[in-house]
């Protein structure tokens, strides 16, 4: 197999497909690699949340143009990728986070009180504290987002492991698959736990920390709402401070899942399966102490690797060598159309913006949280 295309996008999950998506927007011609399912590695599952609330101020400027970028997807695509039905966010850190969204324009967000939280998410049990909500937030369509972006790609998506990348004489990379070579003007990693170890034969060292993750899916005991919030509960009055919670497209079932997560063996396996297992009955707890217009039995689960930067949670980065482009972060879905442009212009203008380079530490966690 020999394939030659201006850029290579290794890693068709939602940032990959996306880069595919705005580098083909300028002309260019793209192959996309992936050994899997588009979608089934880190972007895995029915919904994800679309929040405008970090710590980084930076990441709401960004989460603000992805929103109208999601928007102006969702025209293209002729269906809605991002609910309107906003966010709930509960506990002090959420406080904290919303005070700068109150300045921001197009960010409407207001505290609630008890009853207009009861009348926004009855699902939950009775609370007594800071609750906040976003209106633009909402619950990404995953499985639309990810089918419509990989057919634009069409044939240009191989199903294939990528070994290696290796700059060649001519400016030019070289690109090795189970199934055979191929050359490209450049490439763009995209490849979630895979990324760090193809940037670490470039010469690329990536400062990332993969773990294990589950989260579980729990059916409404009464379906029918017409709207249903996304849920970030930091509060602890339940028992956790870092759950969080997206609305299946049908609103019938909730994905959720906490903050704990498993470090991986030395082979890159799951170190503990039984500390995974109990990550998924961590979540069904949650759920019959705070949500109890949830059936706490579980009705699926998801189980991804995640890849966390030292500097926080949403923390994210694009590292060059030459012409090849390593993305790496967290927490990355809300904000994939804004990081498949910033990859596509790194392609186009041969260096990365200013604002995702390393050094720059976007998605810095809150200097009282570290």
């Amino acid at each position: 197999m020999t394939i030659t295309s201006d850029v290579a996008v290794i890693g068709a999950g939602i940032i990959g497909l996306s880069a595919a998506h705005a580098l083909q927007a300028t002309g260019l011609s793209v192959t996309v690699y992936d050994s899997g399912t588009p979608g089934a590695g880190q972007s895995t599952g029915p919904s994800r949340l679309f929040r405008h609330a970090h710590d980084d101020v930076r990441m709401i400027d960004l989460a603000v143009r992805a929103r109208t970028l999601w928007d102006n997807w969702s025209d293209e695509f002729g269906t809605e990728l991002v609910s309107g039905d906003g966010a709930v966010a509960l506990g002090d850190t959420a406080a904290r986070r919303f005070i700068p969204l109150g300045g921001h324009p197009n960010t409407p967000v207001r505290a609630l009180d008890a009853d207009e939280l009861r009348s926004l998410m009855p699902l939950l049990a009775e609370y007594e504290g800071p609750a906040m909500f976003d209106e633009r937030a909402g619950a990404i369509r995953t499985h639309a987002a990810i089918g419509a972006l990989a057919g634009k790609v069409g044939g240009s998506l191989i199903n294939d492991h990528v070994l290696s990348t290796r700059p060649l004489g001519t400016g030019g990379v070289e690109v090795r698959t189970g199934a055979g070579v191929s050359t490209h003007g450049a490439v763009v990693v995209c490849a979630g736990q895979g990324t760090a170890g193809l940037a670490s034969a470039a010469g690329v060292s990536v400062p990332v920390r993969v773990t294990a993750h589950a989260r579980s899916s729990f059916r409404l005991r009464e379906p029918g709402l017409v709207t249903l919030p996304n849920l970030q509960d930091g509060s602890g009055a339940f028992g956790e401070t870092g759950v969080y919670a997206a609305a299946y497209p049908d609103r019938t079932a909730v994905g959720l899942g906490t903050s704990d997560e498993v470090a991986p063996n030395e082979f890159g396996g799951v170190s503990d399966p039984n500390k995974l297992a109990a990550v998924a009955d961590q979540a069904a707890t949650y759920v019959s102490k705070a949500l109890p217009g949830l059936d706490p039995e579980p009705i699926g689960h998801v189980h991804c690797w995640v890849t966390t930067l030292p500097w926080g949670d949403d923390g994210v980065a694009i590292w060059q060598a030459d012409n090849s482009y390593f993305l790496v972060g967290h927490n990355l879905f809300k904000h994939a159309p804004v990081l498949g442009e910033a990859l596509a212009r790194s392609v186009t203008e041969a260096t990365v913006p200013e604002l995702f380079r390393p050094e720059s530490l976007l998605g810095k966690t809150h200097t009282d949280q570290l």
